[in-house]
């Protein structure tokens, strides 16, 4: 069989199944595509040629294992081959962290799209897991320097992993810390993907999610613990000018609820995503 026969026939062979697609895909044929591509070290950007390969049976095999654990377990493709995508640039991933999927990564390509009033120098990646925001922004800005910081040991193994990764540890540093604990300093952008997942919300989340660890999704007080100590403490930590960007996805609403005097600006994008906000340093500081 070629790449492209073998890719064809896991898209039906996964269509077939009750799968969840949310961790970088939204159907069979393209999380076919991606577990191949990724599983074989296959090149995306010369798609017509890699699918008119023949596939070794070694290879064939190797899929057919993976295959099999995606549709037995309801693993996220990006554990099984240890490896996810995000603002066009590839990250390590596994058990310790969260798959990538923010919509923030339209927003940082994009270069803020007009909210910064400058370019960033100092840029804080509050509860960054596996660094790919960060990072991200790192690459974008080449003259910024970028913390990472995360309450969890594991996930910040693994950010540091992406750190080397991506050749910028000149650049980006790696700091455990409870939010702001552990920093110093102000910052011209605060971006953030922190927990917001109510317990009753993540007891009902497809199979897929709970391969994730639970500490990067659960927040107490029906998921507003922390997005709510982000906004009380991150006037503090932001310059003059300087930027809050945080994702809370479909608990936007109740956000909004609790706090009926912040200025939120919702974030709309191209690609999907919602319930994603940004303040500045005087609109927090006024509240």
């Amino acid at each position: 069989m070629t790449v492209g026969e073998t890719i064809a026939a896991l898209g039906e062979r996964f269509a077939a199944q009750d799968l969840f697609y949310g961790h970088g895909t939204d159907n069979a044929l393209d999380e076919a595509y991606y577990l191949v591509f990724a599983a074989l070290e296959l090149d995306f950007s010369d798609t017509d040629l890699e699918l008119q390969r023949p596939l070794p049976q070694d290879d064939q095999e190797r899929i057919e294992r993976l295959a099999h654990r995606r549709i037995r377990e309801r693993l996220p493709v990006a554990y099984l081959v240890g490896e996810a995508w995000f603002a066009g640039l590839p990250f390590h991933v596994d058990h310790r962290v969260l798959v990538p999927r923010s919509p923030m990564a339209e927003l940082i390509t994009a270069g803020f799209g007009g909210l910064l009033t400058r370019p960033p120098y100092r840029i804080l990646d509050l509860c960054t897991g596996s660094g790919c925001i960060g990072i991200a922004c790192a690459q974008q800005f080449p003259g910024s320097r970028v913390d990472l910081a995360d309450i969890d040991a594991g996930a910040l193994a693994v950010a540091q992993r992406n750190v080397e990764r991506h050749d910028v540890g000149d650049r980006v540093r790696i700091l455990q810390s409870d939010l702001f604990d552990a920093v110093d300093g102000v910052y011209d952008l605060v971006i953030t993907n922190p927990p917001y997942v109510s317990d009753d919300e993540v007891s009902g989340l497809p199979r897929e999610y709970h391969h994730e660890p639970v500490l990067g999704l659960r927040s107490d007080d029906g998921g507003m613990a922390l997005p709510l100590r982000i906004l009380d403490q991150t006037a503090g930590y932001l310059a003059p000018g300087g930027l809050l960007v945080m994702e809370v996805g479909y608990s936007w609403p109740e956000l909004e609820r609790r706090c009926p005097r912040h200025p939120f600006l919702w974030l709309s994008f191209e690609g999907g995503g919602e319930g994603v906000l940004a303040l500045t340093r005087e609109q927090l500081s006024t509240v």
